[in-house]
């Protein structure tokens, strides 16, 4: 393991674009596999049916084993090896430069932190969510309706779930982590994220979803209303 770091670093300080990349794309295409996984592991299981020969019990079975999706895994993996490295690298390293050299805030303040994570989750998160979304309704082959009707479904509760955790985890990242290495310390999290995210869009029209989108729509109505 020690190795393996070393042997990372060596790559970051020599190719840092290419090696971000490449990680974000791995990270993205495991974490889509571990999606997949989740997704068949909790899905309900058909009803009980009358089995009458052998061959019907072999038939069942073998639809019940895991397999893994690889054109999904690729296109996943895509969006790592397009958007988030090359993106997140020049992202994280900009935001850095701006808050110190406009903003002129000390480097691990409060002040430092707090605008790097406010930023982050203003701009950043958000379309990157969106990108993700709209990305992944095309390259599956929707249409442009479709994929309006997705962005409809999966956006809002993404963004709710999402908001309530990446904070947290970039206070740590901007307080403690040192620029060079927090895109790697989000690489490590975007596995778990590409894996949240791949699930959010494997799940389609979800009871869950249906509740954000009816809620939010609800405090819009209100808010309307109200303002007449």
């Amino acid at each position: 393991m020690i190795k393996l770091w070393r042997w990372y670093q060596r790559c970051l300080t020599v190719h840092p674009v290419k090696t971000q990349v490449i990680s974000s794309g791995f990270l993205w295409g495991f974490g889509d596999v571990t999606a997949q996984y989740i997704t068949h592991s909790t899905a309900k299981p058909p009803p009980p049916l009358l089995r009458l020969t052998d061959n019907k019990d072999k038939e069942a079975d073998k639809n019940a084993e895991f397999k893994v999706n690889w054109k999904r895994v690729a296109i996943t993996s895509m969006f790592g090896l397009g958007f988030v490295g090359p993106v997140g690298h020049f992202w994280y390293e900009g935001l850095d430069k701006f808050i110190k050299l406009k903003l002129r805030y000390v480097p691990k303040s409060t002040r430092f932190v707090a605008a790097k994570v406010a930023m982050d989750g203003l701009i950043f998160g958000p379309i990157d969510l969106l990108v993700f979304f709209t990305y992944m309704g095309y390259a599956t082959g929707k249409n442009t309706s479709e994929v309006k009707e997705g962005l409809k479904r999966d956006f809002l509760p993404a963004l709710a779930l999402e908001g309530g955790a990446w904070p947290l985890l970039q206070i740590a990242n901007f307080r403690y982590v040192p620029v060079q290495y927090q895109l790697l310390y989000v690489n490590i999290f975007c596995l778990i994220d590409s894996a949240f995210l791949s699930w959010v869009d494997q799940q389609k029209d979800a009871a869950w979803k249906q509740w954000f989108t009816t809620s939010f729509l609800t405090l819009k109505e209100r808010g309307g209303t109200d303002g007449v």
